[in-house]
């Protein structure tokens, strides 16, 4: 296992599937962790678990397309932690229908939560990590930013607006020691997958090469790993989780 040793984690979208799984092996490395996601009774469970098992967690009720809730999150983080050096974009929705059909609010929801939410999470730590002169941002995309997928216009436009955000920051403060990176998943078995039919989920499933959806403990392990000082000199790149579902 990756040690994390005295850094201090924040994940937002943490109350459940990825986010949730992340939090937890960011915290059995050993880091700190402020969970952030607007269901506070899960993240006060999530929390409980963690401490539980000997770490420190924080919990961070809050929107992050709200850049005034952004703000108090961070200020909420310094004021216990002191510092943030690794920093977990994940939060995201859907609204999904054909591109024909999507209400402009659909568009703007998914846009303002799933890109705009990383970016207002960016800028919050940026000046600090670049005082410190190091940092880990990793923001969570999708196969389909790279792949396209019918009825999902706005969030496949969102992630792969991620991996453009990724690469972009990456350039700017690569000389301070921060690295910036994204995770695309392929299928992952999380609340978000579960409504989907049988039916789809086993022609989903013959797509990939290894047979199989991956976990959430899939892609952490894969943020674990981007986050450590194994991966310092890894920066605007790509990590697909996915089984051999894509292969660019």
């Amino acid at each position: 296992m990756f040690s994390l040793q005295n850094k201090v984690a924040l994940i937002t979208g943490a109350s459940q599937g990825i986010g949730r799984s992340t939090a937890l092996a960011l915290s059995t490395a050993g880091a700190k962790v402020a969970v952030a996601a607007r269901n506070a009774e899960k993240l006060a469970t999530l929390v409980t678990e963690i401490e539980s098992a000997g770490g420190t967690a924080l919990a961070v009720p809050m929107d992050v397309a709200d850049p005034a809730q952004v703000k108090t999150a961070f200020q909420q983080l310094l004021a216990i932690f002191g510092k943030l050096d690794i920093l977990v974009n994940n939060a995201a929705i859907t609204r999904d229908t054909l591109a024909l059909r999507m209400k402009l609010e659909d568009w703007d929801a998914v846009l303002r939560t799933n890109l705009t939410g990383a970016h207002l999470f960016i800028q919050q730590p940026l000046g600090a990590m670049l005082k410190q002169r190091s940092g880990r941002i990793i923001n969570i995309s999708s196969v389909v930013a790279q792949t396209g997928n019918a009825g999902q216009a706005n969030y496949v436009a969102s992630k792969a607006g991620l991996i453009g955000l990724t690469r972009a920051i990456a350039v700017e403060v690569a000389s301070r020691n921060i690295t910036v990176n994204a995770v695309a998943p392929g299928f992952i078995d999380t609340p978000m997958t579960a409504p989907l039919s049988q039916e789809l989920k086993d022609k989903m499933k013959s797509m990939i090469p290894l047979g199989r959806f991956g976990s959430d403990a899939d892609v952490a392990a894969a943020i674990v790993f981007l986050a450590s000082d194994e991966a310092s000199y890894i920066t605007g790149q790509v990590l697909d989780v996915n089984g051999g579902l894509y292969m660019g």
